[in-house]
């Protein structure tokens, strides 16, 4: 069976086998009748298929009498950027994040800059029929503009971020190794490095879109960067995924720092320049209440996802936030997650600290977290999680999202999956032994309630 994968954030598939022209255009037609009359931004993380993709894009916006304003390959969080940079009424992302070579996906966002919200998605889907029959005139279509001081922008104001000392980053010259996987990141991140005085060993930072490994930043996948970080004297390494939303950091040991340790030292560093609300979702690391509790600031979580945390951001005023697979959303620059950012900030923690990356690791709360699934078969999801929720209730739960359990020693989310017959769950302990351990407990609680 073809697949197309549909959520709140936009569509995603396997070109060829469910992303294919209708699908694309199908999808841009309501979008831009979602969007209404102006400008909608849109750029691509440099895979292969990517041009074919814009193309088609491109040519549905501009028949639908919208104005497009191409900024080429780039990070999604650059497109985030421009959205509100331009005052553009929408734009897209052409990216599949972490996804293999064959897939690609259109990555919607509203007139803020932001990912579309569930409310928001459901207006365009609503206009998903009517909108493939009505189009502009010939001399009503919309015109399409190449704008290259896109990713210029983006990195200026990375640059000339509050707290960021660009003159001492400098002095300190960072070695840095840097793997892009040859996707978007290789467009500006050695120039951003570059610019604060980096010296910079690229890896994977060719300008060809194909992805030399499995593109997801997880350690299984960086065995050639934790290889090249151990024969070379470095500060640090630094990884992105495709589209440069997700910052992935290695110490000077090749060792890696920890996703969820991404967010805990972001959430540190400015919560020492500034006090304020931090917002991130129910499976991110309780590292981040840890330091947030230290500094006198309270912590909010969210429903997984950009979106979710960014509506929770917006309502509670919070000065940082983000998710614990390495996003980092900072406010002050956009509402994104965006490794730019991150990237900015850990240089400048780094700098502060005075230590090694390591020291740095090993200076914030030390958690082991573990991430399993397990099949239900025909059950259904919600009826076990009802039933967990009742088991659990004299306890300290959240519900926002599937079920999240608070205890002393540890805490588990349990969550379902929109795309598969599984439950997802994510436990956190102060080793990885009780992680396992207390996952193998949930586990076996659920084995008992399926059919």
């Amino acid at each position: 069976m073809p697949t197309l994968m549909v959520s709140v954030s936009g569509i995603r598939g396997i070109v060829g086998d469910g992303l294919d022209p209708h699908s694309i255009a199908k999808y841009a037609s309501a979008y831009a009748d979602f969007c209404g009359a102006g400008k909608i931004v849109v750029g691509s993380d440099g895979r292969i298929s990517g041009e074919m993709v814009k193309q088609i894009l491109t040519g549905t916006l501009a028949a639908k009498g919208n104005d497009v304003i191409d900024i080429g390959i780039c990070p999604t969080p650059t497109v985030l950027y421009n959205v509100r940079k331009l005052g553009a009424v929408g734009g897209i992302s052409i990216s599949a994040s972490h996804n293999p070579n064959e897939w690609n996906a259109l990555k919607l966002l509203n007139n803020l800059g932001e990912f579309m919200t569930a409310a928001e998605n459901k207006l365009m889907l609503d206009k998903m029929e009517v909108s493939q029959t009505e189009y502009k005139k010939w001399n009503e279509l919309g015109k399409i503009t190449r704008y290259e001081e896109g990713l210029q922008n983006h990195m200026n104001d990375v640059l000339n971020m509050q707290y960021i000392d660009v003159d001492a980053i400098k002095k300190r010259k960072f070695r840095v190794l840097l793997d892009c996987v040859n996707g978007a990141g290789s467009y500006i991140m050695p120039e951003l490095l570059t610019q604060f005085g980096c010296e910079v060993i690229e890896l994977n930072c060719e300008k060809n879109g194909i992805f030399p490994r499995l593109p997801e930043p997880i350690p299984e996948n960086l065995t050639e960067t934790i290889k090249l970080i151990k024969e070379n004297d470095v500060d640090l390494g630094i990884v992105v995924d495709p589209d440069v939303d997700r910052l992935v950091l290695l110490t000077e040991d090749g060792e890696p720092f920890i996703e969820e340790n991404t967010i805990t030292q972001a959430v540190k560093f400015v919560l020492s320049k500034t006090n304020g609300d931090v917002v991130v979702n129910l499976s991110t690391t309780r590292a981040v209440e840890d330091v947030a509790s230290e500094a006198g600031c309270k912590t909010f979580r969210s429903p997984v996802g950009e979106a979710n945390v960014v509506e929770l951001m917006k309502k509670t005023g919070a000065v940082i936030g983000g998710e614990g697979s390495g996003g980092v959303i900072y406010p002050a620059v956009h509402y994104g997650r965006d490794a730019l950012v991150g990237t900015a900030i850990t240089l400048q923690h780094l700098l502060e600290f005075g230590g090694k990356m390591s020291e740095l690791k090993s200076s914030l709360p030390q958690y082991s977290i573990v991430k399993k699934k397990i099949g239900i078969g025909k059950n259904n999801p919600d009826e076990l999680i009802s039933k967990l929720v009742e088991k659990y209730s004299d306890q300290k739960i959240n519900t926002d999202d599937g079920l999240r359990i608070d205890f002393e020693d540890h805490w588990v989310h349990l969550r379902k999956s929109n795309t598969e017959p599984i439950l997802r769950c994510i436990a956190e302990a102060e080793t990885i032994e009780l992680a396992e351990n207390y996952t193998k407990k949930y586990f076996d609680q659920i084995k008992e309630l399926l059919d």
